[in-house]
């Protein structure tokens, strides 16, 4: 079997990811609660960016992934994470930016799309494509839970978001968008 070009990793995500060693771990989870800045009621751990964690020494190591290239929330998130692990004992802390491979949404927690819903935003549907074909699937009402909704916007409050509308109890609500 040959790889596609287009072919994403299988989503690995949170306990999959988190250190063996005791260091390490204590990392991981110092920096698994670290909330991201756009959207509140996520930990970098529930939205899938918070890669790996490692001590070398007396340094943290934290590895990344950030949404999107570009995206604003890195630098929040960096000084967020140093300033967690420094509150924590680690005083030399290192975060990396790993760009490869890309994030996708596949990578989110099942409780961070609960979170997302539970928040208002609804959660994105399906997993991202490994080719070119992409599909537009019914988006869910955080609301109401009607699958009788609409895109008002590709683009909302982020980059990440779109803004749909619900035809049933007519509010509007974000959509994060599959990457």
């Amino acid at each position: 079997m040959t790889d596609h070009p287009h072919t994403r990793p299988a989503p690995v995500t949170g306990r999959e990811l988190r250190p063996e060693d005791e260091a390490s771990a204590r990392i991981w989870d110092v920096a698994a609660t670290v909330n991201d800045p756009e959207i509140p009621v996520l930990s970098i751990a529930d939205l899938g960016i918070l890669r790996g964690a490692r001590a070398e020494g007396e340094r943290a190591v934290v590895v990344i992934t950030p949404t999107y290239s570009g995206c604003p929330a890195m630098e929040t998130i960096t000084a967020d994470v140093t300033a967690a692990l420094n509150a924590h004992g680690w005083e030399d802390v290192r975060v990396e930016l790993v760009l490869q491979p890309a994030w996708t949404t596949d990578w989110m927690s099942e409780d961070g799309r609960r979170k997302l819903a539970e928040y208002g935003i609804a959660p994105p549907t399906g997993r991202a494509a490994a080719g070119p074909v992409r599909l537009s699937l019914a988006v869910k009402c955080p609301r109401c839970d009607s699958l009788n909704t609409r895109e008002m916007t590709r683009f909302g409050s982020t980059a990440c978001k779109a803004l749909h509308v619900c035809n049933e109890c007519l509010e509007p609500f974000d959509y994060f968008k599959v990457h």
